[in-house]
């Protein structure tokens, strides 16, 4: 398969260039510091990592602990993913012959069942005897469902038995959450005597979006000492804004001040690197996933005169929650562009322990370089990491695909040691 590399449409791609030309050159100091780290603070057990490239400044925008879309990684790295796979099994669970999937309750997302089965598939290559359990309460006998690839996805209802779960008579030894706990802690999980990664701390009901991107600063902070470079060119300015009721409009003046203060912020930035685009502010729930409770903002004022449906909509997230904090984020842009029709793209990079497995570019034909693209009519298009995240080359110059592949794996693995060190 022939990777797609997107154009990179800016003519502000210098400050870039020099940071991937930065990465190159000091690869070998990059890759010491960060093996030192995962000695320190062992990797989660798998992740994925949005990065929007902006020409001026490469950065994560968010961090899956319990990823799907494996079904849109390339094929040609199944080999990474069942060596990252036995890695990862050797350090949290060395014993292990079986390993029990906890599922997500979508199970009309066909797209996501292609992911859970790929995701088997790869213990099972890994020589790890895998299934699927659910947690849903209406579920009480396995359910065979035929996928568009032709594969069949099984689920079984979760049962437990004193301090062990099963599904069957299949009892794991290593319980693998793929269920991001937005409804909370399932009692089922709570205290089992197998091995659970990621913890069920690691879920949204324990984990704020905010705690992480403060990790993540000090990481970028920590980084950039080591090779000497603006963390501000790997790292997106946060921070959190306390009780926030969309519906009430509590909250909205403190609200609408931090984001002005972040506008100001980034502005000051742009005026320092001579970047001449106007800066934008994300505002997003400081817990959840799925692009819920998401919004892009550009002035102050846009939150104060929310009208009622753009207030609903930021009220709940996944599962029905109410939106109760958010994350005030600078909006990074993506000049990336796929196709004749220059659909906008980013990059989602893959990794199983501290290992990048791969990754694809989310492409959006319909959304803006400052918008969500993790929205209804995305797509997504593989990327052949296999060889180029991990082998770059000085030769072909920073822009060239493999060069830049590697710069994504060295800022997904950034905001992985974050993650690392959210969860220690």
């Amino acid at each position: 398969m022939t990777s797609t590399v997107p154009h990179l449409t800016t003519a502000l791609k210098g400050p870039l260039l020099q940071l991937e030309s930065h990465l190159l050159t000091h690869r070998l100091k990059v890759e010491s510091w960060l093996r030192e780290q995962w000695l320190q603070t062992p990797a989660p057990f798998y992740a994925s990592v949005d990065l929007r490239n902006a020409g001026f400044k490469l950065a994560p925008v968010d961090t899956n602990l319990f990823p799907a879309g494996f079904n849109n990684l390339n094929p040609e790295f199944m080999p990474l993913c069942i060596q990252a796979v036995q890695s990862a099994v050797e350090r949290v669970c060395p014993h292990a012959r079986r390993v029990l999937i906890i599922a997500e309750n979508h199970t009309r997302n066909l797209f996501y069942l292609e992911s859970l089965e790929t995701l088997r598939q790869i213990f099972e290559k890994a020589g790890l005897e895998a299934r699927i359990g659910s947690l849903r309460d209406d579920l009480h006998e396995p359910m065979s469902i035929e996928l568009p690839s032709g594969k069949e996805c099984v689920l079984e209802p979760l049962t437990r038995e004193g301090d062990r779960v099963a599904v069957g008579d299949f009892s794991p030894c290593l319980v693998l959450l793929n269920n991001d706990l937005s409804a909370g802690r399932p009692a089922i999980l709570e205290n089992v005597e197998q091995k659970v990664v990621p913890p069920l701390s690691a879920g949204w009901s324990d984990r704020k979006k905010s705690d992480h991107f403060s990790h993540y600063q000090a990481v970028a902070n920590e980084f950039a000492k080591q090779i000497d470079i603006d963390p501000w060119l790997v790292s997106p300015l946060s921070l959190q804004c306390g009780e926030v009721d969309f519906m009430d409009r509590e909250g909205s003046d403190c609200l609408a001040k931090n984001v002005e203060n972040m506008l100001v912020s980034i502005q000051n930035k742009y005026d320092e690197y001579g970047i001449d685009k106007e800066p934008f502010v994300v505002v997003k729930a400081d817990s959840g996933t799925y692009g819920m409770g998401i919004m892009t903002v550009k002035n102050a004022d846009e939150i104060t005169s929310l009208n009622r449906k753009q207030r609903t909509k930021m009220a709940s997230a996944k599962e029905g929650l109410k939106v109760e904090n958010v994350l005030v984020q600078e909006g990074v842009y993506t000049f990336e562009t796929l196709g004749e029709d220059h659909a906008v793209a980013e990059p989602v990079v893959y990794m199983m322990d501290h290992f990048v497995v791969g990754g694809f570019y989310r492409v959006h034909t319909g959304r803006g370089v400052n918008e969500n693209l993790n929205a209804p009519g995305m797509h997504f298009e593989p990327l052949a990491f296999a060889q180029s995240c991990i082998t770059p080359n000085k030769q072909e110059g920073p822009d060239a695909e493999p060069n830049r592949f590697y710069a994504y794996g060295v800022i997904a693995r950034l905001a992985l040691l974050a993650a690392a060190r959210e969860l220690a």
